[in-house]
Order: structure tokens, then sequence, then C-alpha cells
């Protein structure tokens, strides 16, 4: 993990103890796993003092919600986070972005490679800087990159309306969120 404040952390107790009015447990950094197996060996190992106890995951930080709940936690989750270990910090964002609001993985079906593929093919960029809407931000770059207006006189240029042709963009094709732009495959 890039770092270890944004370390995906999960509190471990069980409910044997929490229904008798404890809290105990342990803050497990899953940094220092490398699959589910050994995490679970590790949760098991720490809570040995209970015949056949059932985890709970009480409180987690740095995990998406998609991949944990109070009694589970996604077998990809590992696949994940070394996923995003491997990215830079703007495209992991946009990934966490991508898997939880618009393929709803996963829960899609997708194998991870799959998923990591199909997001790079759908990303197109933060877009964030010097106009404060994002899609009009993106809609420029759009018809820069493509030349839609390459051939028009400088003149009637001026006279395109972006704000327009950006709604046109977002209404179908291209998602928005917080910034990050995505094509609609």
């Amino acid at each position: 993990m890039k770092s270890s404040e944004n370390a995906p952390r999960i509190y471990v107790g069980t409910y044997g103890m929490y229904n008798n009015g404890s809290l105990f447990g342990k803050w497990f950094d899953l940094t220092a796993y490398a699959d589910a197996k050994e995490f679970f060996q590790d949760c098991y190992e720490y809570h040995r003092n209970e015949f056949d106890p059932e985890l709970m995951f009480q409180d987690w930080e740095n995990i998406p919600d998609f991949l944990i709940s109070e009694c589970s936690l996604d077998d990809k989750a590992f696949e994940y986070f070394q996923a995003l270990d491997e990215m830079e910090d703007d495209t992991a964002e946009a990934f966490k972005i991508y898997c939880e609001q618009i393929s709803s993985w996963p829960g899609n079906g997708k194998a991870l490679d799959a998923q990591v593929e199909s997001f790079q093919e759908s990303y197109r960029g933060y877009f964030g800087g010097s106009i404060k809407d994002a899609k009009i931000e993106y809609a420029y770059q759009y018809v820069d990159e493509t030349g839609m207006l390459a051939d028009t006189p400088s003149i009637l240029e001026r006279y395109f309306d972006y704000e327009a042709f950006a709604r046109d963009l977002f209404l179908e094709g291209y998602t928005e969120v917080d910034g990050y732009v995505f094509a609609d495959y």
C-alpha cells in the first residue's frame, strides 16, 4: 500500500463477545496480509479464546462499503487493494468510483482484471480544473480532441454552445461523478 494512513483496516470482534456486552477486538491492517485466507486465520487466532468465534467487523477504514459489511469481507477485496496499489492516486480514486457507482462491481460478476480493463476503456479523466462545471470542461476537451470544429471559421466557433453540447453528451453516452468522467459502454 502506498500510504499507511490510507491503509484498509478492520476492527474485528465477535458476535459472542458483543452479545455479552463487550466490544473487545483488534484493528487489523489488511496490507499485512497476502490474501483473505491469511487474514481470517489471524482473526481466528486472535479470538482463539472463544469456541468457534463468529467474527464481527465492528468498524473499518478505507474500505469501500461494496466490499464489506458487519459480517463479511468480499473474497475479491485483497485483489482490489492490490490493483489500487498499482494505480496512481487520481486513477485509484476514479477506479473506486467506477466500481461503486458506475458498474456495481463485484456484483456485476466480472473478474477483477476484466473490471480494470472495462474501467480503462471507460475512464476519460478528472475535470475539476479551470471551468467550474466538469461536464462543460469535458465538452471543451471532447470538441478539441475530436476536431469537431476544426474546419469551422474561428469567427463562428465562438457561437458554439458548449453548455448545451455538454448537456447532450451527458444525457446519453457519458457519466460524471465528482469531476471524474466515464464513457457509458
